[in-house]
């Protein structure tokens, strides 16, 4: 399986703007630039779609990891927060954090926390990064 996603840029750093469309068109055209990235400019950046997909990521790894239990989750609400930062050779995504909460009818908290360490491991996204990547997970009831 492969997906695609591209991207137009035009400009100089500061001052240009571009445009990222997915395959599925679910982006398309959609603006980034210095401003949306390292300041608060109305678009998307790099760093938030990388958040996006290791939160989806994760969130499907742990569904498959409770079924591995005999758990089906109410719901699964990941947050990943994405840290870019500044190093001696140029910027680079240091720390993805994942915040998790889930409602999985039956599930005790060890069960669940093997089950979201092991997603957190085996998420494709996760195995991807070069970052540290943190959790913290709470059960609701």
């Amino acid at each position: 399986m492969k997906r695609s996603a591209s991207a137009e840029w035009k400009g100089d750093l500061k001052n240009g703007e571009g445009t990222i469309s997915t395959e599925s068109g679910v982006l398309s055209s959609s603006p980034y630039s210095f401003k949306t990235r390292f300041e608060d400019g109305k678009g998307t950046n790099p760093e938030e779609l990388i958040a996006a997909a290791h939160a989806g990521c994760f969130s499907m790894a742990l569904s498959l990891e409770l079924a591995g239990f005999n758990l089906t989750a109410d719901s699964i609400k990941t947050t990943a927060a994405v840290t870019l930062e500044k190093a001696d050779q140029g910027f680079t995504v240091t720390k993805v954090h994942l915040d998790l909460r889930a409602k999985i009818p039956g599930a005790d908290n060890d069960t669940f926390r093997k089950a979201a360490d092991n997603a957190k491991k085996g998420c494709p996204i996760s195995k991807l990064l070069n970052a540290d990547i943190t959790l913290a997970a709470v059960l609701e009831s």
